[in-house]
């Protein structure tokens, strides 16, 4: 049986192993927005995985654009220093091949917040909450904070703050990019209805809306050719009257237009109003909408946790990645899992070669 999960891709100017990914998960650990220890290990461990492609978390592009106290960032000499550190050290144990990414990031109206196991929702002003911004002013739900409608000029600046942040990734040393418009963050608040009420051009229609997310993507680009980019974008609010697959359809052809080498494809996280039904897969349709429409490169994500599923995924062309978050938290050598159970031989490192046989015991007995 050919594995296809293990078979190389090419995105952009970039060569991978194999198609599976790790989806970036916020840690919710950095200090002021640099990498601590606990990300030195975990870029570390991910990097012995066995994945091809790895994008460590959504990493802010100013202090005001974190969710929580505990975000990355990359809006710093410090951040940049710090995320040089684990990066490199991760590199050092990596299996060969693999790539590393970040995903760069605004929370927009989602900023300010507890982490989650401190409860989340918003920070009351006692506990260092800082005014947040966004599209329109629309709070995300009852009892968040109203945001700070940003004018013309504030756009103008944030687009810088997403170059410079590109910028401190290149000489950290990261591969590519990772754009983050997925989830009810600031690129996802302007591509929404729901969330943009503006009535200049970058909002209203379809190709105002877009223009926030574009433009960045552009000029990211430009600035730091070396890099591959790539895009993160929910394709669906779940809600009616919010942003809808079809728009998303529109909103990937421009991407694959401005040089978007890949889309990750998820869904909702812009309205605690969405209605939606989860399970294994459940956003995998997405992503295979999306890449028979435009033809652009797609990472199906969302509960993926069993080998076969992954390999069916890649091997009945529904998408050509797939991204795992938890089942790489619960299971960090889920590739070498994966590779046993579908008969695919895989290298551990050598100080860790001696767990093969037993890897593939499981394997075989799953």
């Amino acid at each position: 049986m050919t594995a296809h999960l293990f078979s190389p891709i090419k995105l952009g100017t970039l060569d991978f192993p194999n198609r599976i990914a790790v989806a970036p998960m916020c840690q919710y650990s950095a200090d002021d927005g640099s990498a601590t220890d606990w990300h030195l290990q975990h870029w570390m461990n991910l990097a012995m995985s066995g994945a091809g492609m790895v994008t460590v978390e959504m990493t802010d592009v100013e202090r005001r654009g974190r969710i929580s106290h505990g975000c990355m960032g990359l809006y710093s000499d410090a951040n940049e220093a710090a995320a040089k550190r684990a990066l490199d050290a991760a590199r050092r144990v990596a299996t060969p091949g693999a790539k590393f990414g970040v995903q760069l990031a605004h929370a927009g109206r989602k900023a300010s917040n507890h982490r989650p196991w401190d409860g989340s929702g918003p920070l009351k002003p006692e506990e260092d909450a800082w005014p947040v911004v966004s599209c329109s002013a629309l709070a995300y739900a009852d009892g968040w904070q109203v945001p700070h409608a940003l004018d013309e000029d504030e756009i103008e600046q944030t687009i810088g703050h997403f170059v410079q942040a590109a910028q401190r990734a290149e000489r950290a040393g990261f591969d590519f990019i990772e754009l983050h418009s997925a989830h009810g963050y600031l690129l996802h608040q302007f591509l929404s209805p729901l969330s943009n009420h503006r009535s200049d051009r970058w909002g209203g229609s379809l190709e105002n809306r877009m223009r926030f997310a574009m433009t960045i993507a552009r000029r990211v680009k430009e600035a730091v050719p070396s890099l591959m980019l790539g895009a993160r974008m929910s394709l669906t609010d779940w809600v009616d009257g919010g942003f809808t697959l079809e728009e998303a359809i529109e909103v990937a052809k421009a991407c694959r237009e401005a040089g978007v080498a890949y889309l990750c494809c998820s869904s909702g996280g812009n309205s605690p109003h969405q209605s939606l039904r989860t399970g294994p897969g459940y956003q995998v349709h997405l992503a295979e909408a999306v890449k028979k429409a435009t033809g652009i490169p797609v990472r199906a994500v969302g509960m993926i946790d069993q080998p076969e599923q992954a390999d069916a995924i890649i091997r009945e062309g529904q998408a050509d990645m797939v991204a795992l978050g938890r089942a790489l938290l619960a299971d960090p050598r889920w590739p070498w899992r994966a590779a046993a159970r579908l008969g695919h031989e895989f290298h551990p490192a050598p100080q860790l070669a001696r767990s093969a046989a037993l890897m593939k015991q499981w394997g075989s007995a799953a």
